[in-house]
């Protein structure tokens, strides 16, 4: 058989230290990174998303290594895993095609199966009427509603994410397609070499609680109080977590204090599930220290020489 190129993939729970290791990866191996978080790819969300600094002039680079997928798109604009994935698909080709090492990074857990199982994401629109109907239900009715248009999509969907429930009813109501979280899946395009970061759960909250607060210390409120001033609070881009709850301050509905108690809960949450998602996937390789990713990925690479 022939073989197929060879990525790695950094994946985890949010304030793990995925940034920080693909960009060690990326200096020692020749890399470039393919960013595989679903807020990263908006442009003025910086802060709130946990980008790292770009290098000062660059498209976007961070300390001279290159970047994929980020500031790709405005916050209101269509941005869906259908154009994750061959965006995505494009960023990485160009980068084995140079004799790089692609490094695919990111905690939204969707993205990164897309491209490892080359998912076949079902061509069906959006449909506005439809999303603006169902956005008045709540996570709880629109999963009980999903239960019944497709049990096997029911079992396995994040029943938390309101947005994943929507499409997910958009998809079963249009066409009665399989839905994209089924084992419905094209031959792979690549091999993956998948290392995990897990961190102890007292660290990950305290991780947590201080990257809100330095979030907050570097401009978070003004940041999407400026977003604000062009994007209505209903599109999806402005409903990520930091985003939504600072929106809550900015309308008068909570104090201060109480949105950044709340984005420190949800973040808290939200890495929950983040965990449990990856956890379904025996492939990956988890390290319990950053140091332990490195002799993983020259092992893996020593092999296509071998």
């Amino acid at each position: 058989m022939k073989k197929m190129p060879k990525i790695v993939v950094i994946v985890g729970p949010t304030a793990s230290g995925k940034t920080a290791l693909s960009l060690d990866l990326a200096e020692k191996f020749d890399g470039e990174i393919v960013n595989a978080d679903s807020r990263q790819v908006y442009r003025g969300m910086n802060i709130g998303t946990a980008k790292a600094p770009k290098d000062p002039g660059s498209k976007y680079t961070v300390g001279g290594v290159v970047h994929h997928l980020i500031d790709i798109v405005d916050p209101d604009d269509e941005f869906t895993l259908a154009h994750f994935k061959q965006d995505a698909f494009t960023a990485i080709d160009d980068i084995l095609s140079r004799g790089k090492l692609p490094i695919l990074v990111g905690g939204t857990g969707l993205y990164v199966q897309a491209i490892i199982d080359n998912l076949d994401i079902p061509a069906v629109e959006p449909d506005l009427q439809l999303r603006a109907r169902l956005e008045t239900m709540s996570a709880d009715e629109l999963a009980e509603m999903l239960k019944d248009k497709d049990a096997a999509v029911f079992a396995r969907i994040d029943r938390h994410n309101p947005r994943r429930l929507i499409r997910a009813l958009e998809v079963a109501m249009a066409e009665n397609l399989e839905n994209i979280e089924k084992d419905h899946k094209l031959p792979p395009r690549y091999e993956a070499l998948q290392i995990g970061l897990e961190v102890p759960r007292a660290e990950l909250i305290k991780r947590i609680e201080t990257r809100v607060d330095e979030q907050i210390k570097s401009g978070l409120v003004n940041e999407v109080k400026e977003l604000s001033k062009k994007y209505t609070w209903s599109l999806p881009a402005m409903s990520g977590i930091g985003y939504k709850q600072i929106g809550y301050y900015l309308r008068g509905e909570l104090s201060l204090a109480e949105a950044v108690d709340l984005i420190k809960r949800d973040t808290r949450r939200y890495a929950k599930r983040q965990m449990t998602w990856f956890r379904r996937d025996k492939r990956i390789k988890w390290v319990a220290e950053p140091a332990q990713a490195e002799p993983l990925v020259r092992q893996y690479i020593k092999k296509t020489t071998d």
